[in-house]
């Protein structure tokens, strides 16, 4: 009779965390940052098609780095619950902080009882009234939940940007003055010294706009306004 194989639940945690972080690591960055009227969300991605950046409701935005078709497995499911949960109760009744505890129970699921974890981050935020209101949460491989404040930064040069982020950051930035910070932090390769310049056709970007009159709060920016906001 055969022995089973073993391996210790630590080193087979451990090996799942380093499954995920390799994976999530070799993505590009994606930024979110609050700015005077919303908050911002800023993404390398050349395709037009597959969206990092999406709307989840009202004042819902999702953002993502990793494997795509895991995350956007994640991201439909996300906006499923929010409008069933809308439609039955009431609109308000939809918050980040509801659909970032859903991402938590399923992603830690998966984490520890599936064979392979998801390799992906999220970010889910949310905008309120005004800018102490903006909540921002950052959730990991294995269903942990951080509460950001002010940015977030996920991808492959995440450590990176954030460390560049609290530098330079502070509230109360124009959406021109968030634009070019996270266009230039993303045009910052993994060498510091070694810059590559983002064109317009390069970067997906997205604000929740707190200024707009309609429920709905986000918002694309392409073409010519996006060039506009990064053009000194």
């Amino acid at each position: 009779m055969s022995i089973p194989y073993y391996v210790a639940p630590e080193q087979l945690m451990k090996d799942r965390a380093d499954y995920a972080r390799k994976g999530i690591a070799r993505g590009r960055s994606v930024i979110v940052l609050q700015y005077c009227d919303g908050i911002l969300f800023a993404a390398e991605n050349p395709s037009r098609a597959l969206h990092k950046i999406s709307e989840m409701y009202d004042r819902i935005g999702f953002a993502a780095v990793g494997k795509y078709n895991e995350f956007e497995v994640l991201r439909v499911a996300g906006v499923r619950l929010a409008d069933l949960r809308g439609y039955s109760y009431d609109r308000v009744d939809v918050t980040g902080r509801g659909l970032a505890n859903a991402y938590a129970q399923t992603l830690g699921t998966v984490f520890t009882t599936e064979p392979k974890p998801y390799e992906v981050e999220l970010v889910v935020a949310e905008i309120g009234m005004s800018s102490e209101g903006d909540q921002i949460y950052r959730l990991t491989y294995d269903g942990s939940v951080a509460d950001e404040h002010g940015f977030a930064a996920m991808g492959g040069q995440a450590e990176q940007i954030s460390s560049e982020l609290t530098r330079l950051w502070r509230p109360g930035l124009t959406l021109k003055e968030s634009v070019q910070l996270a266009g230039a932090l993303l045009s910052t390769s993994g060498n510091a010294s070694e810059e590559r310049k983002l064109q317009e056709s390069s970067l997906e970007v997205a604000i929740l706009d707190r200024t707009r009159t309609a429920a709905r709060k986000f918002t694309r920016i392409t073409g010519n306004a996006l060039a506009s906001l990064l053009a000194e």
